[in-house]
């Protein structure tokens, strides 16, 4: 149970840190990558971020090895 405590511990503190350089840096949240899929019509615009979600799925899953390694 102590492992799962420390997991979501940690995870509050990515998304206070993610959340708090959304803040100060408006322009990452609009970060458009090359293979992003974006829909414009008259009055609607749909935005597939599916590039930007497999390198930030990477990132993580490298960070979290290297933090969560026994």
């Amino acid at each position: 149970m102590h492992g799962v405590a420390r997991f979501l511990i940690l995870l509050g503190i990515v998304f206070l840190v993610l959340g708090g350089l959304l803040l100060l840096f408006p322009k990452i949240s609009s970060l458009r990558m090359p293979g992003d899929i974006v829909i414009k019509q008259d009055n609607f615009v749909m935005y597939f971020p599916i590039m930007t979600s497999i390198i930030i799925s990477i990132i993580l899953t490298i960070i979290l090895n290297f933090i969560l390694r026994r």
